[in-house]
């Protein structure tokens, strides 16, 4: 059984197995130390019985108006822990930090079309194709570049679900930034 707690600083030198996959982007430690102080409970991991860390999400709010919105900026769960619904609930921890502490219209994150296992993932919980914002993901000598999939989930406060009506063209990554 794990539990899906507050990221703590600690944590920073014990997530390496967690961030080892290669779709998962590495920050330097002042990014995850921003996140931790400024949006804590939208930065989460989940933990084993043995104190080992399983998978984190870490967000944050941003935006103005109907704009204002929660964003996954990593989720990951190392290989050894997939398929058990982590993912899931830190999503879900999210979701719920957004709607209920932030009162946010919506939770957007930026996926990889390549990676499919999350996009379809994403797409189970609901979350929807939003728009393509071209060439999001430079090129690093290990993944090539390649565009993103903006994906969104309404929440409650989107009463008419203006947030999640698709884009029917492809966006600049400076078009992205609220």
């Amino acid at each position: 059984m794990s539990t899906i707690r507050r990221f703590r600083a600690m944590d920073m030198l014990r997530f390496n197995n967690v961030n080892l996959d290669r779709y998962t982007e590495t920050y330097d430690l002042g990014f995850y130390l921003k996140y931790m102080a400024s949006w804590p409970a939208l930065f989460t991991v989940a933990e084993a019985p043995s104190g080992s860390l399983m998978g984190y999400n870490m967000g944050k709010v941003e935006g103005k108006g109907e704009l204002w919105h929660g964003h996954v900026t990593a989720l990951t769960v190392a290989p050894d822990c997939r398929r058990l619904g982590l993912a899931r609930g830190l999503m879900r921890g999210l979701e719920d930090a957004s709607e209920k502490i932030h009162d946010c219209y919506f939770v957007d994150l930026f996926v990889r079309p390549s990676n499919a296992v999350a996009v379809q993932m994403y797409e189970r919980l609901g979350y929807i194709l939003y728009r393509q914002v071209i060439d999001y993901y430079l090129g690093d000598g290990v993944m090539p570049t390649e565009y993103a999939y903006d994906m969104r989930k309404a929440l409650p406060r989107d009463v008419s679900k203006k947030s999640v009506v698709p884009l029917t063209h492809p966006v600049n990554v400076e078009d992205t930034f609220f």
